[in-house]
């Protein structure tokens, strides 16, 4: 997983509420097991029309924000289904921090587990950032200091300190695991010294 250093991006502003997985990375797109590629069908039923055609105006679709790598969205982002291809979506379309007043908790969780920093922060300075999405204006995501730097101000956001290592670090689920490889490769060859019968197949 790459890992999180700062950031900083005009942002994109969606102010809609209750944005769900669905509206995210919509059923038909689930087939895959893979995490690239899916960005083009990121919010595919806002970006393009019926015939497939790109609807122009949707703020995904207009420079700069199409190279956003900052998302303000409306409360209780990520609500519905618990997919993972949203944040994988997400990510492979180049978003690596969504900030928005709250977030359902299984999306919460698989935004940190595939290299995305969601910020939970209060309405009114979610409308503040908004204003530097209109104006196309940088913010930056500091998350060491766990800010948010925007004009001459600065806002504190709080995050789990194990899943800030993770991001910080790039560590996902399977390298979590292979840091204990030498503790595994420990426990296999003391159960084959001192107990290799647990080890014989019937």
């Amino acid at each position: 997983m790459e890992k999180f250093t700062n950031l900083k991006s005009i942002p994109s502003y969606l102010s809609l509420q209750n944005i769900d997985t669905d509206m995210i990375i919509p059923k038909q797109f689930l087939k895959t097991i893979k995490r690239t590629g899916l960005g083009k069908s990121l919010f595919y039923e806002m970006r393009y029309d019926e015939n497939g055609k790109v609807i122009e105006d949707f703020i995904l679709n207009k420079e700069p924000y199409n190279k956003s790598r900052i998302l303000l969205a409306g409360k209780n982002f990520g609500c519905g289904s618990s997919r993972e291809h949203a944040p994988w979506a997400l990510s492979d379309f180049g978003i690596k921090c969504v900030i928005s007043s709250s977030f359902a908790d299984i999306f919460y969780n698989n935004c940190f587990k595939n290299g995305i920093l969601p910020i939970k922060i209060e309405d009114q300075t979610v409308v503040e950032l908004s204003e530097y999405s209109k104006r196309k204006e940088e913010i930056e995501i500091d998350l060491e200091k766990q800010e948010i730097k925007y004009g001459n101000k600065v806002k504190k956001f709080e995050v789990d300190s194990f899943k800030k290592k993770c991001l910080i670090e790039g560590l996902d689920d399977i390298a979590l695991s292979l840091e204990k490889t030498s503790q595994i490769d420990n426990f296999e060859k003391n159960i084959k010294e001192n107990s290799p019968w647990l080890l014989k197949n019937d």
